[in-house]
């Protein structure tokens, strides 16, 4: 017998896998090839598609695409007058759409990634409907605008606004809302009133990230994550300007990441920091740090940053937001600190205890064999894709 078609719809290509919801996709997807479900997968692609044939075959039975808008700000910016999220308005498609309202038409499941590709999909949804959120979308813009002062606060209060309205209308129009964590399901039920949100954990790929003991002797720093991402920035120019200036002299910071904004390195200009940009693999450059430091302040859903540092025996201090939702403890498998002296303290007490570094090292990897591969988190999402279609 066939297997049933599922057609998942993502708003942006996957590949190179350089952000945490593209790595989420594609470990999920990869995990699902060859069971239950006949893969099509659909989203935008660039002119240089060729390049990515093996990864693409690696996640799905077959691809349907459509061109990729060209980068730049100039949507966004006529976004944030609509009434759209801006970050939404970026992914409409008038190609995309004909694509895939002829797959939606032919396929038992259909799977939608963020609530964003809403935009390319059909008035009329199969009766097997599943939307994966990777965030609460308007927590992220609320969170921002927490921070934030002067008329980018008013922005960012006015942006949290239409996609609260957005993300609300999106949503109820699915059978079902996987969430990735239970605290994201939780606020999700809450917030919009959803009849069904069903949850998966975050997972890491354990092959892929390998663990080594950590150095007796401790000096850097190291945070990974793209570098043109708001929440990341917000992070690191924390980090910079408020936890810094308690670090001693010698401590070393390593910023691993694409397109790091030239004001922030010129800033930390002087000072014992290096911005690598955007790198091929970013595991030889993990493997450089002593202590990975997540200092975010924004966002919501769950941050991979932190499964791929434990991965490789990084121990791990965090404010409490970088590791929302991956049912992490305090104390046994990363260190919490939200306030910048207490950040730093943190840190440097870390570095100098190799005893302690180790321990977290070993409690952390262990967690993840336990509970954490793409394969048991790709089992979590067939099977919900399985129940939608009852």
């Amino acid at each position: 017998m066939s297997r049933p078609g599922l057609l998942f719809v993502s708003p942006r290509f996957l590949f190179p896998l350089d952000e945490g919801g593209k790595i989420r996709t594609a470990g999920i997807l990869r995990a699902m090839r060859g069971g239950a479900f006949d893969i099509t997968l659909a989203s935008p692609a660039p002119a240089d598609i060729g390049a990515f044939a093996a990864d693409i075959a690696g996640v799905a039975d077959r691809f349907f695409h459509w061109p990729a808008a060209p980068g730049g700000g100039l949507a966004r910016v006529l976004g944030v007058a609509g009434r759209r999220p801006a970050s939404a308005v970026s992914d409409v498609s008038a190609a995309g759409r004909r694509v895939v309202a002829d797959l939606v038409a032919k396929c038992d499941v259909l799977v939608a990634d963020f609530p964003h590709s809403a935009v390319l999909l059909p008035d009329a949804l199969p009766r097997a409907s599943v939307m994966f959120t990777h965030n609460v979308e308007a927590e992220i813009l609320q969170r921002h605008a927490a921070v934030a002062g002067g008329w980018r606060a008013r922005v960012w209060r006015r942006e949290a606004a239409k996609m609260e309205r957005f993300e609300r209308n999106v949503l109820r129009r699915f059978d079902t809302v996987i969430a990735v964590s239970a605290r994201d399901a939780h606020a999700l039920t809450q917030r919009y009133g959803l009849a069904r949100v069903a949850r998966i954990d975050t997972g890491v790929d354990l092959g892929f990230y390998r663990f080594a003991a950590p150095r007796a002797r401790a000096q850097t720093l190291v945070f990974s994550g793209a570098m043109d991402s708001r929440s990341n920035i917000d992070g690191i120019a924390f980090l910079l300007r408020e936890v810094w200036p308690h670090m001693p002299a010698e401590t070393r910071m390593l910023v691993v990441g694409r397109n790091p904004p030239a004001e922030l390195v010129a800033e930390a200009r002087g000072l014992n920091w290096e911005f690598t940009g955007r790198v091929e693999d970013i595991r030889p450059h993990l493997a450089q740090g002593d202590v990975a430091v997540i200092p975010l302040r924004v966002g919501s859903g769950t941050r991979l940053k932190a499964f791929e540092a434990m991965a490789m025996g990084l121990p791990v201090v965090s404010t409490q937001l970088g590791v929302e939702g991956l049912g992490l403890v305090p104390g046994e498998h990363f260190v919490a600190a939200d306030e910048a002296a207490g950040f730093a303290a943190a840190a440097r007490a870390l570095l100098g205890d190799y005893g302690r570094r180790l321990a977290l090292a070993e409690t952390g990897r262990a967690l993840l064999e336990a509970r954490y591969g793409w394969e048991r988190i790709g089992r979590q999402f067939e099977e919900i894709c399985e129940e939608a279609r009852k």
